[in-house]
């Protein structure tokens, strides 16, 4: 294994932001996580974990190691009747993953296509679109503690995962490193249709028989004519959440702007829709200097369209956090690991 110093980070973060770390290496085999754990021991310092950068925005160098996790491979491990669990190493492509699913027949993950990132970090953050989260198929993972390179194996329940939250934001953060997520598939799906533009796309396609395929085709379809390509143009998907309130802080907002989305959320709550607060503030399309701003198409995404640095993605964000705040009493959460 090699170990790089000084190494830029600009192409390992879908922001395209130009910044360093001391040291930087790729994880290609699990056996390999011993060097790291002695070169960490003899030189110790901070350590970043990192797959495809997809949820990250760098406001500074980084005075540590980051290990870029590049573990691959892709197997069934068990099949029960209509079941079959799938496992996945941390470092394949997520949406690799799910095409993977989808021409085997399995059902599960075909509504969170195109989301960009790697398996690893998906649990991390409890990624979900369209009616789905990763929690609902999750079954297990297993980790390597860094210290003390002992294996373990979370179940979901023990992921305590939430609306974008794990346990690995929050009480194990930084404790330990993904190596491999299983999955509990359906050979027999139960298709959701009914969430955002999904039934619409599938109708505008002309499908008359749905399938887990033409589902996942529906997404890409709707999810590229509203996010930029990070390969295009530089950003890290959603950079907000939506958030959670009060029933009673739904209903008086919805009171003074009828034409607000509102969902129901857990423990009679309610979930408002962070792109719609963002929009009606007149943030959607506006760009600073040229070079960065929020998304023309979907505000909830910040971009990167030219050299900007991390600290003006960030004063950004602050400005909305600080806008939303004022005009609706809301306080807004950023989605993105910001270091």
């Amino acid at each position: 294994m090699e170990f790089l110093q000084d190494q830029s980070l600009k192409t390992y973060n879908t922001f395209g932001i130009d910044q360093k770390c001391a040291w930087f290496c790729v994880l290609n085999h699990e056996n390999e996580l011993h060097e790291i754990r002695k070169f960490l021991e003899e030189y110790p310092m901070e350590i970043l974990i990192i797959g495809g950068g997809s949820n990250l925005l760098l406001t500074k160098d980084f005075d540590g190691l980051v290990v870029k996790n590049n573990l691959k491979g892709i197997k069934i491990e068990i099949e029960k009747n209509d079941k079959v669990y799938v496992k996945t190493m941390a470092g394949e492509v997520w949406h690799n993953l799910v095409k993977w699913t989808i021409d085997h027949g399995f059902g599960g993950l075909e509504n969170l296509s195109l989301i960009p990132g790697c398996v690893g970090a998906a649990p991390m953050q409890n990624i979900g679109a369209y009616g789905v989260e990763l929690k609902d198929t999750f079954f297990e993972l297993e980790a390597i503690h860094l210290k003390t390179g002992e294996k373990k194996i979370f179940t979901n329940v023990e992921c305590r995962f939430g609306y974008r939250e794990s346990v690995f934001k929050n009480e194990v953060k930084g404790q330990y490193i993904i190596v491999s997520v299983t999955f509990k598939l359906s050979k027999n799906p139960e298709f959701k249709t009914t969430y955002g533009a999904i039934r619409e796309e599938l109708d505008a396609m002309g499908v008359q028989e749905l399938s887990t395929a033409a589902i996942s085709q529906a997404v890409i379809n709707i999810r590229s004519s509203k996010l930029p390509d990070p390969a295009k143009i530089g950003n890290a998907g959603s950079f907000f959440k939506n958030p959670v309130v009060t029933q009673e802080t739904a209903d008086r907002l919805k009171a003074e702007y009828p034409d607000m989305p509102v969902y129901p959320a857990a423990d009679n709550r309610a979930k408002l829709a962070a792109g719609w607060l963002i929009e009606k503030a007149g943030w959607k399309g506006k760009t600073i200097d040229d070079r960065y701003g929020v998304h023309k198409l979907q505000a909830l995404v910040l971009v990167n369209y030219s050299e900007a640095t991390g600290n003006e993605v960030y004063r950004l964000s602050e400005d909305i956090l600080a806008d939303i705040k004022s005009r609706f009493g809301i306080e807004l959460e950023r989605e993105v690991n910001i270091i």
